[in-house]
């Protein structure tokens, strides 16, 4: 028997978390055989060694599956698993399906991600097959470095009505809240590695399955950012971490237009669980102006999905003053809402600043990772995030990626005021505190499930 400190850690945690739990724990593997369990869409062979299964990647092959006969809906499940002869990526599908009228039987649903390369997105959540990342390994650092390659890893999955949450040895990784699949099988993924010969026979190894289905406890709520995937809806976990709708996903209430003392009465609609501004070419006439929080923020998180079409521009601004009658449109920093591709300001102001997710005409976006829902795209919704912390910190964060930080009011960001359209202003973004704008900049943008936390 194997009594290293580490493996003796691994034990213990599974014993304290299967503690805190009221329903009995069910195997799902009998350590022995296959029983149970069917091959789905790939070639990977998966075959049973000193009590694990082991999956081994191919070439050629299109993503493997082992997946369980059985189909569960609410459970907590935890296992083990090993890497070796070299990193591959791979993961374990749960609430999972394979059905003959989508994509000719393809396994879609939620993954538990399992990578060991660099980004280090492990315990990470993703829709395999339909909408991409729900919950890529950036959204929480402080887990990025739980995974051991080459040591046995012990996970564990948390999904609970809508909550889906992950763990790595112990430490929370990940917490969605998402409702598209309430029930579906476990699946063992072994990763499609096309034609790299020298990547074949990497082997996943995954031990001591087990799975709870009655009398579930969920684990206390960890203090990492949840995503949630449900348009304008507030979760119980989301509001004790202190998260409110800026939007309720009907009315005007929260909003008025600049300069006045209610929702515009032309060029914002509201409809279908969606805000969204008008086309108007620039003709002010026709359009409604800037919207407008009615209350103020000083350290604050914000979020909001956002979807633009060909040629959109529009932005958040925060840190806006503002008084009903007053003149001119919203004044304050600006996380900038665009079609890169398409609208000609991608390509002006100064090394990018003024893209996608930039702190316009100040600090252009990082670079972002590839991935489904994580790449920047046309006509879809993706997720916008703002953080401004009390020691003045922000952070402009772009489907799960940190793409913009820096300091309110250090030499280096007043340096950049100083060269940019905005040198004029005074103190421009050093306001205690202002508004949270969406801007109305003629063009047609969507957006939906505003929220917002005040920070202390």
């Amino acid at each position: 028997m194997n009594t290293s400190p580490r493996c003796l850690a691994l034990a213990l945690g599974l014993f304290s978390a299967a503690a805190l739990q009221a329903g009995p724990w069910e195997p799902l593997f009998n350590g022995k055989d296959l029983t149970g369990w069917t091959e789905l869409n790939g070639t990977a062979p998966y075959t049973v060694e000193d009590g694990a299964i082991v999956g081994r990647t191919v070439v050629k092959s299109p993503n493997s599956f082992l997946a369980t006969s059985r189909t569960f809906g609410d459970f907590i499940v935890e296992m083990e698993i090993r890497q070796v002869d070299g990193p591959s990526n791979g993961g374990v599908q749960f609430r999972s399906e394979s059905r003959p009228d989508f994509n000719d039987g393809r396994v879609h649903g939620y993954q538990f991600e399992i990578d060991p390369s660099e980004r280090a997105w492990t315990g990470g959540i993703y829709d395999e097959a339909r909408r991409g990342w729900l919950y890529p390994g950036n959204l929480n650092p402080g887990a990025q470095k739980a995974y051991k390659y080459g040591e046995w890893n012990v996970i564990r999955i948390e999904a609970i009505g809508s909550s889906l949450r992950t763990w790595v040895n112990g430490q929370p990784v990940a917490h969605v809240i998402d409702n598209v699949t309430p029930r579906g099988f476990f699946a063992l993924q072994v990763h499609a590695i096309g034609e790299r010969a020298a990547e074949a026979g990497h082997r996943t190894m995954w031990r001591n399955l087990r799975i709870q289905t009655t009398d579930l406890k969920p684990s206390p709520l960890a203090p990492i950012f949840i995503r949630n995937a449900i348009p304008n809806d507030l979760s119980i976990d989301e509001k004790t971490q202190g998260w409110r709708l800026a939007w309720d996903g009907k009315t005007g209430q929260g909003w008025r237009g600049i300069h006045q003392d209610k929702f515009p009465a032309s060029g914002w609609s509201m409809a279908n669980g969606e805000i969204v501004v008008a086309e108007h070419g620039g003709d002010e006439a026709k359009g409604g102006g800037d919207l407008v929080t009615v209350e103020k923020y000083s350290a604050f998180e914000f979020e909001l999905e956002f979807k633009v079409i060909t040629g959109s521009n529009s932005g958040i601004k925060y840190f806006v003053n503002d008084t009903p009658g007053g003149k001119g449109g919203g004044i304050g920093p600006e996380y900038q809402l665009l079609d890169d591709e398409h609208h000609p300001d991608a390509k002006a102001g100064v090394g990018g600043n003024r893209t996608l997710g930039s702190l316009y005409d100040l600090i252009a976006r990082g670079k972002m990772p590839g991935g489904l829902a994580v790449v920047p795209r046309l006509g879809e919704w993706q997720h916008a995030r703002i953080v401004v912390r009390p020691d003045n910190h922000v952070e402009h964060w772009l489907n799960g990626i940190k793409v913009v930080e820096y300091q309110r009011g250090s030499p280096d960001y007043l340096a950049l005021v100083a060269k940019s359209k905005y040198a004029k202003i005074p103190d421009f973004g050093m306001a205690k505190d202002g508004y949270i704008l969406l801007q109305d900049h003629g063009n047609e943008v969507h957006f939906r499930s505003i929220k917002v936390r005040p920070l202390k």
